[in-house]
Protein backbone atom coordinates (compact mmCIF):
# COMPACT_ATOMS: atom_id res chain seq x y z
CA UNK A 1 0.00 0.00 0.00
CA UNK A 2 1.57 3.78 -0.80
CA UNK A 3 0.70 5.86 1.36
CA UNK A 4 0.92 9.92 1.47
CA UNK A 5 2.78 12.25 3.16
CA UNK A 6 3.09 15.73 3.25
CA UNK A 7 5.37 18.13 4.88
CA UNK A 8 4.56 21.75 6.89
CA UNK A 9 7.74 23.96 7.07
CA UNK A 10 10.92 23.60 4.16
CA UNK A 11 13.86 24.87 6.36
CA UNK A 12 17.03 22.80 7.11
CA UNK A 13 15.49 19.56 8.87
CA UNK A 14 12.75 19.51 6.18
CA UNK A 15 15.21 18.56 3.91
CA UNK A 16 17.39 21.26 3.03
CA UNK A 17 20.27 21.36 5.36
CA UNK A 18 22.00 22.83 8.03
CA UNK A 19 24.51 24.78 8.58
CA UNK A 20 27.00 23.47 11.58
CA UNK A 21 26.44 19.64 10.06
CA UNK A 22 26.34 19.57 5.92
CA UNK A 23 28.13 21.15 3.18
CA UNK A 24 27.33 24.88 3.06
CA UNK A 25 26.83 24.56 -0.80
CA UNK A 26 24.60 21.78 -0.63
CA UNK A 27 22.14 24.11 1.97
CA UNK A 28 18.76 25.03 0.08
CA UNK A 29 20.19 23.46 -3.11
CA UNK A 30 19.52 20.10 -3.46
CA UNK A 31 18.26 16.91 -2.16
CA UNK A 32 19.43 16.18 1.91
CA UNK A 33 19.27 12.35 3.60
CA UNK A 34 19.23 13.59 6.87
CA UNK A 35 15.85 15.19 6.73
CA UNK A 36 12.23 14.15 6.96
CA UNK A 37 11.97 14.33 2.83
CA UNK A 38 15.50 12.09 2.93
CA UNK A 39 13.26 9.75 5.21
CA UNK A 40 10.11 9.39 3.28
CA UNK A 41 12.44 9.36 0.14
CA UNK A 42 13.92 6.09 1.61
CA UNK A 43 10.60 4.15 2.22
CA UNK A 44 9.13 2.09 0.15
CA UNK A 45 5.59 3.37 0.49
CA UNK A 46 4.93 6.65 1.56
CA UNK A 47 5.66 9.74 -1.06
CA UNK A 48 5.95 12.90 -0.73
CA UNK A 49 3.22 14.40 -2.69
CA UNK A 50 3.12 18.12 -1.01
CA UNK A 51 4.47 20.96 0.68
CA UNK A 52 3.42 23.94 2.44
CA UNK A 53 5.42 27.52 4.03
CA UNK A 54 5.03 30.71 4.58
CA UNK A 55 7.95 31.80 2.41
CA UNK A 56 6.77 31.35 -1.00
CA UNK A 57 10.99 31.78 -2.63
CA UNK A 58 11.54 29.15 -0.28
CA UNK A 59 8.92 27.01 -0.95
CA UNK A 60 9.67 27.06 -4.26
CA UNK A 61 13.27 25.96 -3.83
CA UNK A 62 12.27 22.98 -2.06
CA UNK A 63 9.90 22.13 -4.37
CA UNK A 64 12.10 21.98 -7.13
CA UNK A 65 14.50 20.18 -4.86
CA UNK A 66 12.51 17.57 -4.24
CA UNK A 67 10.25 16.99 -7.09
CA UNK A 68 7.25 18.43 -5.70
CA UNK A 69 4.37 19.58 -8.19
CA UNK A 70 4.03 23.30 -8.10
CA UNK A 71 -0.04 22.87 -7.42
CA UNK A 72 1.39 20.74 -4.42
CA UNK A 73 3.68 23.45 -3.25
CA UNK A 74 1.22 25.57 -0.82
CA UNK A 75 1.55 28.83 1.03
CA UNK A 76 0.29 28.31 4.24
CA UNK A 77 0.05 25.22 6.23
CA UNK A 78 -3.97 25.68 6.15
CA UNK A 79 -4.11 25.65 2.52
CA UNK A 80 -2.20 22.19 1.97
CA UNK A 81 -4.40 20.52 5.32
CA UNK A 82 -7.68 21.68 3.10
CA UNK A 83 -6.70 20.26 -0.19
CA UNK A 84 -4.81 17.12 0.28
CA UNK A 85 -5.93 13.60 1.91
CA UNK A 86 -2.53 12.34 3.63
CA UNK A 87 -1.65 9.84 5.79
CA UNK A 88 1.07 11.20 7.40
CA UNK A 89 2.14 14.93 8.00
CA UNK A 90 5.80 16.37 8.91
CA UNK A 91 6.16 19.36 11.10
CA UNK A 92 9.19 20.79 10.32
CA UNK A 93 8.73 24.41 11.32
CA UNK A 94 10.26 26.29 14.47
CA UNK A 95 9.15 25.10 18.31
CA UNK A 96 6.73 27.77 18.93
CA UNK A 97 4.69 26.77 15.77
CA UNK A 98 5.03 23.31 16.54
CA UNK A 99 1.59 23.48 19.00
CA UNK A 100 -0.49 25.31 16.40
CA UNK A 101 0.81 23.14 13.38
CA UNK A 102 0.27 19.50 14.76
CA UNK A 103 -3.24 20.73 16.31
CA UNK A 104 -4.31 21.97 12.89
CA UNK A 105 -3.47 18.81 11.02
CA UNK A 106 -5.10 16.83 13.42
CA UNK A 107 -8.26 18.23 12.70
CA UNK A 108 -8.26 19.16 9.46
CA UNK A 109 -9.76 17.14 6.79
CA UNK A 110 -6.23 16.06 5.67
CA UNK A 111 -6.61 13.56 8.35
CA UNK A 112 -3.23 12.33 8.81
CA UNK A 113 -2.95 8.82 10.62
CA UNK A 114 0.46 9.86 11.68
CA UNK A 115 2.13 13.59 12.57
CA UNK A 116 5.91 13.16 12.64
CA UNK A 117 7.21 16.71 14.40
CA UNK A 118 10.38 17.74 15.13
CA UNK A 119 11.99 17.87 18.83
CA UNK A 120 11.37 19.78 20.88
CA UNK A 121 7.64 18.84 21.48
CA UNK A 122 6.88 22.24 22.20
CA UNK A 123 7.69 25.43 23.67
CA UNK A 124 5.92 25.39 26.59
CA UNK A 125 4.12 22.40 28.44
CA UNK A 126 0.62 23.98 28.10
CA UNK A 127 0.81 23.71 24.19
CA UNK A 128 2.92 20.18 24.62
CA UNK A 129 -0.24 18.75 26.86
CA UNK A 130 -2.65 20.12 24.15
CA UNK A 131 -1.06 18.56 21.40
CA UNK A 132 -1.01 15.35 23.07
CA UNK A 133 -4.46 15.41 23.89
CA UNK A 134 -5.92 16.69 20.54
CA UNK A 135 -3.71 14.09 19.04
CA UNK A 136 -5.66 11.40 21.70
CA UNK A 137 -9.04 12.80 20.97
CA UNK A 138 -8.61 12.50 16.92
CA UNK A 139 -6.61 9.06 16.69
CA UNK A 140 -3.54 10.57 15.67
CA UNK A 141 -0.40 9.28 16.75
CA UNK A 142 2.36 12.12 17.64
CA UNK A 143 5.80 10.79 16.74
CA UNK A 144 8.43 13.35 18.37
CA UNK A 145 11.37 13.28 16.19
CA UNK A 146 13.99 12.93 18.64
CA UNK A 147 15.87 11.24 16.54
CA UNK A 148 18.83 9.34 19.00
CA UNK A 149 15.56 6.58 19.49
CA UNK A 150 15.98 6.19 15.67
CA UNK A 151 19.07 4.56 15.91
CA UNK A 152 20.43 0.71 16.07
CA UNK A 153 22.32 1.06 18.65
CA UNK A 154 20.64 3.25 20.91
CA UNK A 155 17.58 0.82 20.53
CA UNK A 156 20.19 -2.17 21.51
CA UNK A 157 21.20 -0.37 24.63
CA UNK A 158 18.02 0.79 25.95
CA UNK A 159 17.22 -3.32 25.99
CA UNK A 160 20.53 -3.89 27.97
CA UNK A 161 19.71 -1.35 30.22
CA UNK A 162 15.85 -2.24 31.20
CA UNK A 163 15.75 -5.48 29.59
CA UNK A 164 18.81 -7.31 31.08
CA UNK A 165 19.79 -5.20 33.82
CA UNK A 166 22.96 -3.74 32.52
CA UNK A 167 23.48 -1.69 34.64
CA UNK A 168 21.53 -2.64 38.15
CA UNK A 169 19.85 0.17 40.01
CA UNK A 170 21.22 3.61 38.20
CA UNK A 171 22.25 6.21 41.38
CA UNK A 172 23.56 8.76 39.03
CA UNK A 173 24.05 10.40 35.28
CA UNK A 174 26.13 12.76 34.34
CA UNK A 175 25.53 14.61 31.10
CA UNK A 176 27.26 17.47 28.96
CA UNK A 177 26.24 19.14 25.38
CA UNK A 178 26.85 22.40 24.01
CA UNK A 179 25.16 25.43 24.26
CA UNK A 180 21.03 26.02 24.37
CA UNK A 181 18.85 24.18 26.53
CA UNK A 182 16.09 23.77 24.14
CA UNK A 183 17.18 23.02 20.87
CA UNK A 184 19.97 20.32 21.95
CA UNK A 185 19.48 19.59 25.18
CA UNK A 186 16.30 17.71 24.52
CA UNK A 187 18.22 15.15 22.37
CA UNK A 188 20.63 14.89 25.78
CA UNK A 189 17.81 14.80 28.29
CA UNK A 190 15.61 12.58 26.01
CA UNK A 191 18.21 10.14 25.88
CA UNK A 192 18.77 9.74 29.40
CA UNK A 193 15.34 9.69 30.41
CA UNK A 194 14.41 7.02 27.12
CA UNK A 195 17.36 5.13 28.73
CA UNK A 196 15.68 4.91 31.97
CA UNK A 197 12.63 5.49 31.73
CA UNK A 198 12.03 7.81 34.49
CA UNK A 199 10.69 10.85 34.75
CA UNK A 200 12.18 14.26 36.90
CA UNK A 201 10.51 14.65 40.01
CA UNK A 202 12.46 17.64 40.87
CA UNK A 203 14.24 19.58 39.39
CA UNK A 204 17.34 23.07 40.09
CA UNK A 205 19.22 24.99 37.43
CA UNK A 206 20.65 27.65 35.60
CA UNK A 207 20.77 29.63 32.85
CA UNK A 208 23.67 32.05 31.16
CA UNK A 209 21.70 33.96 28.93
CA UNK A 210 24.78 32.88 25.99
CA UNK A 211 23.54 31.78 23.05
CA UNK A 212 25.95 30.59 20.50
CA UNK A 213 23.72 30.07 17.78
CA UNK A 214 22.79 33.44 16.86
CA UNK A 215 26.22 34.12 15.36
CA UNK A 216 27.25 29.94 14.27
CA UNK A 217 24.21 29.19 13.09
CA UNK A 218 23.54 32.42 11.49
CA UNK A 219 20.25 33.01 13.90
CA UNK A 220 17.88 35.73 12.59
CA UNK A 221 16.42 36.27 15.93
CA UNK A 222 17.02 36.74 19.41
CA UNK A 223 15.19 33.80 21.97
CA UNK A 224 15.36 32.68 25.22
CA UNK A 225 16.62 29.71 24.89
CA UNK A 226 20.45 29.63 26.14
CA UNK A 227 23.34 27.83 27.68
CA UNK A 228 22.47 26.09 31.07
CA UNK A 229 21.53 23.34 33.10
CA UNK A 230 21.39 21.84 36.55
CA UNK A 231 19.95 18.90 38.16
CA UNK A 232 17.32 16.56 38.02
CA UNK A 233 16.02 14.24 40.69
CA UNK A 234 14.11 11.27 39.09
CA UNK A 235 11.43 9.03 39.68
CA UNK A 236 13.05 6.25 39.46
CA UNK A 237 15.74 7.38 42.13
CA UNK A 238 18.60 8.76 39.86
CA UNK A 239 20.45 11.95 40.33
CA UNK A 240 20.92 13.31 36.79
CA UNK A 241 23.21 16.88 36.28
CA UNK A 242 23.13 18.59 33.04
CA UNK A 243 25.40 20.92 31.88
CA UNK A 244 24.53 22.86 28.14
CA UNK A 245 27.34 25.43 28.61
CA UNK A 246 30.05 24.28 26.49
CA UNK A 247 31.02 26.11 23.24
CA UNK A 248 30.21 24.36 19.78
CA UNK A 249 34.00 23.79 19.09
CA UNK A 250 34.46 22.50 22.50
CA UNK A 251 31.85 20.15 23.36
CA UNK A 252 31.31 16.54 23.01
CA UNK A 253 27.74 15.03 24.07
CA UNK A 254 28.87 12.81 26.66
CA UNK A 255 26.54 10.53 29.27
CA UNK A 256 27.97 8.33 32.10
CA UNK A 257 25.83 6.20 34.45
CA UNK A 258 26.53 4.72 37.31
CA UNK A 259 24.52 2.18 38.92
CA UNK A 260 24.78 -1.05 41.40
CA UNK A 261 25.72 -3.52 38.86
CA UNK A 262 28.11 -1.84 36.43
CA UNK A 263 28.73 2.02 34.78
CA UNK A 264 28.54 3.25 31.51
CA UNK A 265 30.56 5.76 29.13
CA UNK A 266 28.89 7.34 26.42
CA UNK A 267 30.38 10.28 24.02
CA UNK A 268 28.59 10.90 20.81
CA UNK A 269 30.95 13.37 19.25
CA UNK A 270 33.83 11.24 19.43
CA UNK A 271 32.14 7.85 19.12
CA UNK A 272 33.45 5.86 22.20
CA UNK A 273 31.25 3.69 24.35
CA UNK A 274 32.41 1.94 27.31
CA UNK A 275 30.91 -0.32 29.50
CA UNK A 276 32.36 -1.99 33.24
CA UNK A 277 30.97 -4.12 35.00
CA UNK A 278 30.84 -4.34 39.14
CA UNK A 279 32.69 -7.39 40.53
CA UNK A 280 33.44 -7.51 44.08
CA UNK A 281 33.72 -4.00 43.93
CA UNK A 282 35.94 -4.21 41.17
CA UNK A 283 35.06 -2.61 37.50
CA UNK A 284 35.57 -4.87 34.81
CA UNK A 285 35.90 -3.48 31.33
CA UNK A 286 34.47 -5.32 28.90
CA UNK A 287 32.32 -5.31 25.38
CA UNK A 288 28.87 -4.01 25.16
CA UNK A 289 26.81 -7.22 24.37
CA UNK A 290 25.35 -7.36 20.90
CA UNK A 291 26.58 -3.11 20.36
CA UNK A 292 29.83 -3.32 17.59
CA UNK A 293 31.28 0.28 18.20
CA UNK A 294 29.99 3.48 19.42
CA UNK A 295 27.03 5.70 18.24
CA UNK A 296 28.13 8.68 15.41
CA UNK A 297 26.78 11.63 13.79
CA UNK A 298 28.28 10.34 10.81
CA UNK A 299 26.66 6.79 10.52
CA UNK A 300 24.11 6.73 12.99
CA UNK A 301 21.99 10.14 13.04
CA UNK A 302 22.39 10.70 8.97
CA UNK A 303 20.55 6.99 9.42
CA UNK A 304 18.24 8.17 11.81
CA UNK A 305 15.25 10.11 9.52
CA UNK A 306 15.01 6.87 7.16
CA UNK A 307 14.43 4.39 10.34
CA UNK A 308 11.71 7.23 11.72
CA UNK A 309 10.26 7.22 8.23
CA UNK A 310 10.08 3.41 8.28
CA UNK A 311 8.69 3.24 11.94
CA UNK A 312 6.14 6.05 10.96
CA UNK A 313 5.50 3.54 7.92
CA UNK A 314 4.82 0.60 10.17
CA UNK A 315 2.81 2.60 12.57
CA UNK A 316 0.67 3.53 9.23
CA UNK A 317 0.81 -0.33 8.54
CA UNK A 318 -0.78 -1.16 11.75
CA UNK A 319 2.25 -3.36 12.71
CA UNK A 320 4.38 -1.65 15.61
CA UNK A 321 3.57 0.67 18.80
CA UNK A 322 4.48 4.34 18.68
CA UNK A 323 8.44 4.38 19.39
CA UNK A 324 8.43 8.64 20.48
CA UNK A 325 5.44 9.83 21.86
CA UNK A 326 4.31 13.03 23.01
CA UNK A 327 3.87 11.80 26.28
CA UNK A 328 7.93 10.58 26.45
CA UNK A 329 9.07 13.77 24.58
CA UNK A 330 7.10 16.19 27.32
CA UNK A 331 9.44 14.75 29.65
CA UNK A 332 12.44 16.48 28.38
CA UNK A 333 10.73 19.59 28.25
CA UNK A 334 9.39 19.47 32.04
CA UNK A 335 12.97 19.58 32.82
CA UNK A 336 14.25 22.31 30.69
CA UNK A 337 10.96 24.47 31.83
CA UNK A 338 11.96 23.56 35.51
CA UNK A 339 15.65 24.98 35.00
CA UNK A 340 14.23 28.27 33.87
CA UNK A 341 11.78 28.59 36.64
CA UNK A 342 14.22 27.82 38.95
CA UNK A 343 16.75 29.98 37.31
CA UNK A 344 14.97 32.69 37.67
CA UNK A 345 13.06 32.00 41.24
CA UNK A 346 16.39 30.59 42.68
CA UNK A 347 14.12 27.63 44.02
CA UNK A 348 13.62 23.94 43.29
CA UNK A 349 11.03 22.78 41.46
CA UNK A 350 8.79 19.76 41.34
CA UNK A 351 7.73 18.19 38.28
CA UNK A 352 4.76 18.00 37.01
CA UNK A 353 4.88 21.65 37.05
CA UNK A 354 1.99 23.59 38.60
CA UNK A 355 -0.67 24.83 36.61
CA UNK A 356 0.41 28.50 35.97
CA UNK A 357 4.17 27.09 35.09
CA UNK A 358 3.04 25.14 32.30
CA UNK A 359 1.91 28.62 30.87
CA UNK A 360 5.54 29.18 30.55
CA UNK A 361 7.19 29.75 27.23
CA UNK A 362 10.57 28.64 26.46
CA UNK A 363 11.15 30.42 22.77
CA UNK A 364 14.07 28.84 20.03
CA UNK A 365 13.53 28.20 16.69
Amino acid sequence: MSYRAGIIGTGGIAGMGILGMHDSEAIGSEKIRASHAGGYDATSDIDLVAVADIDEEKLETFGEAWDIPTECQYLGHEAMLDAEDLDVVSVCTPSFLHHDHVVDAARSDAAPDVIWSEKPIASSVTDAEAMIEVCDETGTELVVNHSFRFTDKLRKLHDLVQGEDLLGEVHSVSTQFRMELLRNSTHLLDTFVYLLDARAERVSGYVSGENEAVDSLDADRDVDDSAGGGFALLDDGTFATVDCTIPRDESSMTLQFIGSEGKLYMNNDDGEWRYWRLEDGEHIEEPLPGIEGAWTWDDDYRGAFANAARHVQSLLDGEAENASTGREALRSLEIIVGFYVSHYTGSQVDVPLDRPLRDIEITSW
